[in-house]
Order: structure tokens, then sequence, then C-alpha cells
């Protein structure tokens, strides 16, 4: 894999340099926009920037593009996945080139993410097979059947920190089920957001006008949500965004599918080794910068080995390298933007100033944040009640089961919980207490698989869940059909 920044222009410049993609590449309204580098502040692509009219040009082509593919056979839609997972694992430098430069993903998580579209491609595949209906009892004589259908044209905004996968768990299967797709990725990380993931569809034959990738601002977004034949908008992002979203689809009344915030807890149960939890604490808190919606950001360990725990997980923070991405040895890059790194640093300080102990970073140079422990953090320090979004961990010591429970359900986030303990099976019981998306026993909180159902509840998301068969509730909805064999005759 090559550890340079990719070329910006010359003979070897991809054929989305400098356009948006509607089924062909092509020059957008909004002229250009440059992709810069957070580790090194370079320009490392020029892609196109669309406006709301380019949105209203797109929508009009999905809506007829959509109709031909719902009618086609389902291994005909089949072949196209299976073509672009083949492309794709063939060439995974094709996306992993600019992940990592792009949205400052270490070489391990670049590669990790585009397995993870991999499995997406293959899962949207088998997604076309699946049975879409099924027959109802009746009390006439007649057939009565409930069926899947598509919903048509599918408004996808995804965000910056897993670009790729982000994008293709909304895309890949509403293509599958029969839809077509207007995709927004986020301005910081358009290509491998979407223009290299519509490079890869389009290689793989998926037929002009069902994808279209707009890179562009708030206004391309907007005019997305309340464009009137986009029925269904798939958002990923922040719970802000999906608020706002929320409430100008409200007056259309759109189908959402929003997947938002997390304050993920990790409770290690006082029977967990301290040194296996704190490697799997670590992991959850420090993995893309701690930048992930499932990201380990609170640490509830019981009181007799919180202190065991609290120095082997700063040990590790200590030992972990980080810089910039392109250079393999560096486990960790840099966030996003310095607006982010300034709102970590915020919240570190802010709890600090409400008692809360560094015992591990704290700190940073430039975009690079390290890895921070922090503990005596009182129950109302920052580091505690807000998504952070960052390379940081909390750790509180509690004394009982109930205590721990309730700290944990006392967030207005309910994505995912990780229970660390020697007694998986007393976990399940504990699990039922928990209000979260997901539990994940003797694992950390970051976790997802193409075949599994993803969604969290309060705070943390509404509307459909993405993976597996939930797809189907998603991406399509429901419609009912009786036949019988004659008119049935009425009183009148």
């Amino acid at each position: 894999m090559t550890t340079t920044e990719p070329p910006v222009t010359g003979a070897d410049s991809p054929a989305w340099a400098g356009r948006i993609f509607d089924g062909t590449w092509r020059a957008g309204r909004a002229g250009t926009l440059d992709v810069t580098a957070p580790a090194t502040g370079a320009v490392i692509a020029t892609v196109g920037a669309a406006t709301p009219d380019d949105v209203a040009d797109s929508v009009a082509a999905a809506v007829v593009a959509q109709r031909a593919w719902a009618r086609l056979t389902y291994d005909q839609r089949a072949a196209v996945f299976r073509r672009a997972a083949t492309l794709l694992e063939a060439d995974p430098d094709r996306i992993t080139r600019w992940l990592v430069p792009e949205s400052g993903s270490a070489f391990g998580k670049a590669r990790s993410e585009v397995g993870l579209v991999a499995s997406e491609l293959h899962e949207a595949a088998a997604l076309t097979s699946d049975p879409h209906g099924e027959l109802l009892r009746s009390s006439r004589q007649r057939m009565s059947l409930a069926r899947r259908v598509p919903l048509g044209v599918v408004g996808v905004i995804t965000p910056f920190n897993f670009p790729a996968i982000l994008s293709t768990r909304s895309v890949a299967p509403a293509l599958a089920l029969g839809n077509a797709v207007v995709l927004k990725p986020d301005p910081r990380t358009p290509v491998s957001g979407g223009l290299a993931l519509a490079e890869l569809f389009a290689e793989a034959g998926l037929p002009p006008g069902l994808l279209h990738v707009l890179p562009g601002g708030a206004d391309v977004g907007e005019a997305l949500v309340q464009h009137p034949d986009v029925p269904c908008v798939s958002f990923t992002g922040s719970t802000g965004a999906g608020r706002a979203i929320s409430a100008a689809a409200a007056p259309l009344l759109k189908r959402l599918h929003l997947e938002l915030g997390g304050n993920n807890a990790l409770l290690v149960l006082p029977d967990a080794d301290p040194e296996a939890a704190a490697s799997a604490g670590a992991w959850g808190s420090f993995l893309h910068q701690g930048q992930i919606c499932m990201t380990t950001g609170r640490h509830l360990v019981h009181s007799s080995i919180a202190a065991r725990y609290a120095a082997a997980l700063a040990e590790k923070a200590e030992a972990i390298r980080v810089g910039d991405p392109t250079d393999p040895d560096n486990a960790l890059g840099p966030v996003i933007d310095e607006r982010q790194r300034d709102k970590i640093h915020d919240i570190v300080l802010r709890s600090i100033a409400r008692g809360a102990r560094p015992v591990a970073g704290a700190s940073y140079e430039g975009l690079f944040y390290r890895p921070t422990v922090l503990v005596d953090v009182p129950l109302d320090a920052p580091a505690l009640t807000e998504e952070i979004f960052g390379p940081v961990a909390p750790v509180v010591a509690y004394d009982t089961l109930d205590e721990a429970v309730e700290i944990i359900n006392s967030s207005e986030y309910g994505l995912s919980v990780g229970i660390l303990t020697a007694d998986p099976f007393g976990a399940l019981e504990i699990a039922e207490r928990i209000e979260s998306g997901a539990v994940h026993i003797n694992d950390q909180t970051v976790d997802d698989e193409a075949v599994a159902p993803f969604g969290g509840t309060k705070a943390s998301g509404v509307g459909g869940h993405f993976g597996g068969k939930a797809n189907h509730d998603t991406f399509t909805r429901v419609q009912w059909i009786t036949a019988q064999a004659e008119i049935r005759r009425s009183p009148f």
C-alpha cells in the first residue's frame, strides 16, 4: 500500500476530479471544492461542488431510472453488487488510498473499513433474492398478500468519520431493494465518502441515473431533505443535525432514518481481568481518534479494580503512536479539523476544572490529540455527560450494579454498551436492564456487521435499522394486495 498522498492532477487523475456524479461525470453548478488532508493541510483532491439545482436535476433523473431498475429481475440487480465486491476486493487501494489522508484514518482502520464495504456489497447482492412478501389469511374467498415495494428515491447524507462504510450501508441496500439514491457525502470526505464509490459502481455496471453523488454544503443537504420526490432520507451524523433534519422533514411527512450520536458505556464488573478489560477499553475509546458514534465514552469500573484498570488503560494510552496516518507505524491520525480538536480539549479542560484528574494525554499538537485517560471524574463532568467524539476515556468507579445501571441509563443517548465479566450468562440479565440499541458482552462498544440490525434508541437514533433483514423495513414499504376470481357484488 502506498504511503504517499494521492495525486491531484495529471494524466492519472481519476474520472471524478473536479466533477460530481449523476450517472456521468460532470461539473457542478457551484464550481469545485478542494479536499485537504487534516494531517498536513495539503490539498489532495479537487471535486465538483453541487447546488440545490443539481439536487433537483438528480432527483428528476433518479425518479425515471428507478422505475426501470425496479423492474429488473433480482439476479440482474445482484450481479452489479457481486461485480462491485469483486472489483473492490481485487483492488482495495482504490478506496484506502483516499481514506487514509482524507479522513485521517490509520492504515489498519482504513483496511478494516474497506473490508466492511465489501461485506455490505455481498450482503446487498444476497438481499435482492430475499423473500419480499407473505401470503395472508382472509375471511373471504380471495388471495391476500403483503409485499415489499421500493420507496423510490432515497436521499442519503453521511459524515466524515467512516465515510466509505457509512455511505455504503445505506446506498447498497437501498439500491439492492429497487430504489435509486442521491448521496450527499460530507464535504470534508467527498472522495472516500461518495465519488470513489460512484466510480466503483459505474465500473460494476450500475445503470446510469440510479446513483448520484453531490458534494456540497448544507444547502445541498437541505434541498435533498425538502425535495417532494425524495420520500425517504437516511442520515448519519450528530444528534443536533438529526433534530434539525427531523424538523425540516416533518411538514412533508417523510420517512426518516436517523443514526445519531452516542455516549456509550463500558461496564467492567468486579470479576473481570483488569488488564484484558483495559485492552478492550483502549480500543473502544481510542480507535480512529475516538471519532466514532459507538466510541466508548464512559468507563464504569467496579471500585475494587478501578485503580488497576485506570493504570493499565493509561499505560496503553501512553504507548500509542500518534501522527500522520500515511506513516503505517502510526496507530492514530489527526482529528478532522480545528473545530473538533478545540471541542475535545474544551470538554477535557472543563472536566478537569470540575475535579477530574488526567493520568494520560490531555494535550495535543496541531490536530493530533493524545489518547487521554481521566480519573476521579464527577458524574456531572462534561466528559461524562457530553459526546466527546475524541480519544478521551473517563473512568468512574462504582460500588453496586444498580448504581452502574442507573449511570448508564441516565444518558440521553442509547446506542451501544459493553459489559466485561467472567460471567457472560449473568451479563445477559444485566443487558435486559440497559437502554441501548446494542449490548456487547465481553467486548467493547464499537462493532457492526452487514448482517446485523444496527441502530440506537433515545437521542441516538430513530427510524429503521441498518443491516441484514432490517434493511427491508428501512428501504421498502408494505403494499397489501387482494385478488379474487370474480367481481365482488356490493349491496348498492
